[in-house]
């Protein structure tokens, strides 16, 4: 199967270059790789340009979109499998692409294939927890049937790292506009119309953000508008369970390691993020009404 990789950029210049070096040296090499920039300031057009193999295609800022944009790529792309990445994600190793479409070329019934996130070196200690809870080591695959147990995780995909089918994707009408969670929307579109979401923790990237409360806010505002808007379809126990368990799990290890000051780091972007996703989901019904 020819393999595409789409990456949406922003003013990558610092990024852009090895990402895309990376790529080009893995045991699976796309077919094609396409970099979709919205009208950078800096260099990232010129170095993307420059590296052999690589298509960029410029759209105006005000134009992106996290859904159509990728859906735009997409189309644009021949791959049978089109894998996205994002500008500030980076290969752990060399065999990423490999074993990352594995579960699309193993059965014929994974749409998706997302990958593991690992914490980059200047990630808070924190964060690095939130990651090993929210990107654990076992590979997994799921179906409609996990919904019950696994709730909104089986649900799970990330466009950070991730893989399609080409032919399910079109069956299943695209990411369509939305201006968060794409992803998540093919997952729920994909285990809905019966086939499987793959998890395959040895695709591993790093990839990691020290928020601010208020960029945290920010983020949890559109995730709680996305579920709110989505929740027919995204039909499955609430979240805030999930959330409670990840929030168990590391204020745990930071009391056993005694860091007293991200515990309390902590708790700020906790509640950020609940405080995030409850307004974003009251906003949503108000324009319901």
């Amino acid at each position: 199967m020819s393999i595409s990789l789409v990456i949406p950029t922003l003013d990558a210049q610092a990024e852009i270059g090895e990402l895309l070096n990376r790529l080009l040296s893995q045991t699976c090499c796309p077919d094609e790789i396409i970099v979709v920039d919205s009208a950078s300031s800096d260099s990232t057009v010129e170095i993307a340009s420059s590296v052999d193999g690589v298509r960029v295609i410029e759209i105006d800022r005000s134009d992106f979109n996290h859904g159509l944009t990728r859906d735009m790529a997409f189309k644009e792309s021949f791959g049978d499998i089109v894998c996205f990445m994002t500008q500030d994600a980076v290969p752990a190793d060399e065999r990423y692409i490999e074993n990352l479409v594995e579960p699309i070329l193993a059965d014929s019934r994974v749409a998706i294939s997302s990958g593991r996130q690992l914490p980059k070196k200047d990630a808070r200690e924190f964060e690095r927890l939130v990651r090993e809870f929210n990107y654990g080591p076992t590979s997994n695959v799921r179906s409609k049937d996990d919904i019950p147990v696994m709730g909104i995780k089986a649900y799970f995909a990330t466009d950070v790292c991730s893989a399609y089918r080409r032919s399910s994707y079109f069956e299943l009408g695209g990411f369509g506009r939305t201006d968060m969670s794409e992803d998540m929307l093919m997952a729920a579109k994909a285990v809905g119309a019966g086939y499987l979401v793959a998890y395959a923790a040895d695709a591993c990237v790093y990839h990691s953000h020290n928020l601010t409360p208020v960029e945290q806010f920010h983020r949890n505002y559109a995730i709680g508008h996305f579920l709110e808007i989505n929740r027919e379809l995204i039909a499955c126990p609430s979240e805030i369970g999930e959330g409670g368990r990840l929030v168990k799990r590391v204020v745990k290890q930071l009391i056993e390691d005694r860091s007293f000051v991200e515990l309390g780091a902590f708790g700020i972007d906790c509640f950020a993020r609940f405080i995030g996703n409850r307004s974003g989901r009251r906003a949503a019904r108000k324009e319901r009404l």
